[in-house]
Formats: C-alpha cells, structure tokens, sequence
C-alpha cells in the first residue's frame, strides 16, 4: 500500500519549521521516520503536510554534563548508545538503546522520536519516565519543558501539541551510589517486548518502569517489598492485556521474573560501582 497524498516541505531553519506546522493542523514532523512511514504506508497515519526536520541545524547533539545527558531530535539511537560519555553519566540509557530494534533501525531512528511516538512498547519512553527526564519543546508561540510525568497520555499519544517540535530529552544523571538494570522478552531479536523492565536503585529506594505491560510506560515503587514479593507487588499497579503475541496471564508471570531480575541486577550493579 502507499500513503496517500501529503505536502512535503523541508524547512531551512527552526522558525520556517515551527511556521509550517503552525500554519496546517494535519501536518506531521519527519525526523527518524523509522514509527512515521510504516504509518503513513499502511494508511494509519494520513498527514496533509510532512515537515522534514532532517536539515536543521544544532538537533543532533549528545552533550552530557554533572546533572545528566541531553540528546537532541535528531540524535540517532546509534549515535546514543555509542556516546561513552553518555553511557558513564547515565548507564541505563545504553542498557536500554542495546534492545532498540536492529542495527538498521538504529543507525536511522530518532531517540526523541521514539519518546514522541509514546509507544508503551518502546524502551526509551519507560527509561525517560523511569529516571525522571523531560522534553524540551518549542512552538511558533515559544518554549516549555514537558517532565516524562506529563508526557504519555495514552497509547502512543504523547501530549506535545500538534505545532509543536520536540528539541531536546533530559536523562538525569545516575547519582552516586545508585544502581540501574534493564531487561526485556521478546520473540526474536529486535522484535518488540512482550514484556520489558527497568529499574533504579537509590538508597532505600527502588523503582521499576514497565514496556509492553500498560497502556502507557508505567513506574511502580517497590520500596520496602521483599524480593519473594516483587512481582506480585508490582501487579497490583499494571494491567497486563491479551494480544496476538502473549495472554495476560503470560505478561504477568514476565512481570513477576523480571522484577526479580532487574531490581537484583540493579543492587549488583550498584554495590560493584561502590
């Protein structure tokens, strides 16, 4: 199938970008385009006008500092997980981008794309969620910062306004004495998740973000839970769901493992950084 009939309009600057899209409420931005196309292809997605972003300049860094690393819109998924800066400031970015589909997909896919997209499947949007980042975007009308809290309103429905860009994600920094884990089941290599989980250690403290489980990326603290009891623990706040891929009774027991496995891995890791 091919997409159906749409504008297309390579912007020279962020001002022409934001006007265009500012100036047709069907317009779609094109970044990565690795989520977007297949859409367009299959008909899911029927954009009047696509603004491709490609050529604006400043969007690609990885700039990483005391507090944590920043990755712009047009960062690739490769570029990330290669940045050693990156992966030493904040590990389970890395973790997590190492399950990012192929190498294909990730030497041509958008980091920020991914979190814009909402896919409670992907890895990057329970990672962001998990550490507690945000998303810097910008409009025709000016600028604001989205905390991940804010940003996944439903199944992938982010809550960016439709004239609005995503600039630049906000992964704080892993603070001293913290241990991080990610870990993920899938069918074959590269596939999306049956089941994904994430976790943070920090002093008593210790949070696990779900993929693939909810609606939306999902964060549930297991502060005090014995290990035994993680996973059941952990139920009580997700829904697991029946698909074409796994049963919900199926997604459950994959909760309960790796919530075990994560949240030990993320002591380990932990107590060999101390």
């Amino acid at each position: 199938m091919k997409p159906a009939p749409f504008a297309f309009v390579r912007p020279a600057g962020l001002e022409h970008a934001l006007e265009a899209l500012a100036g047709d409420p069907g317009a779609k931005v094109l970044a990565g385009g690795q989520s977007l196309v297949p859409l367009l292809s299959m008909r899911l997605a029927a954009p009047s006008l696509l603004v491709d972003i490609n050529g604006l300049p400043g969007l690609d860094h990885v700039t990483c500092s005391g507090d944590g690393v920043r990755v712009g819109a047009l960062a690739r998924h490769a570029d990330v997980l290669a940045d050693q800066e990156a992966r030493r400031v904040q590990p389970l970015v890395a973790l997590a981008l190492g399950h990012v589909a192929h190498a294909t997909i990730r030497n041509r896919g958008t980091t920020v794309g991914s979190l814009v997209h909402a896919d409670a499947a992907a890895e990057m949007p329970v990672v962001l969620k998990l550490l507690g980042g945000s998303l810097e975007v910008a409009s025709a009308t000016g600028r604001r910062t989205i905390a991940a809290d804010d940003l996944f309103a439903g199944p992938l429905e982010s809550t960016l306004a439709h004239d609005e860009i995503a600039l630049e994600a906000f992964f704080p920094a892993l603070p001293p004495g913290s241990g991080v884990a990610f870990e993920e089941i899938s069918r074959r290599h590269g596939d999306y998740a049956l089941c994904g989980a994430a976790a943070l250690v920090e002093d008593h403290r210790v949070s696990v973000g779900y993929l693939s489980v909810s609606d939306v990326p999902t964060v549930v603290d297991l502060s005090g839970v014995p290990e035994a009891e993680l996973g059941d623990a952990a139920l009580e706040h997700l829904e697991p769901a029946d698909d074409i891929h796994a049963t919900a009774d199926y997604r459950a027991e994959l909760v309960r493992v790796l919530t075990r496995r994560v949240v030990r891995a993320a002591h380990e890791f932990r107590q060999a950084a101390s």
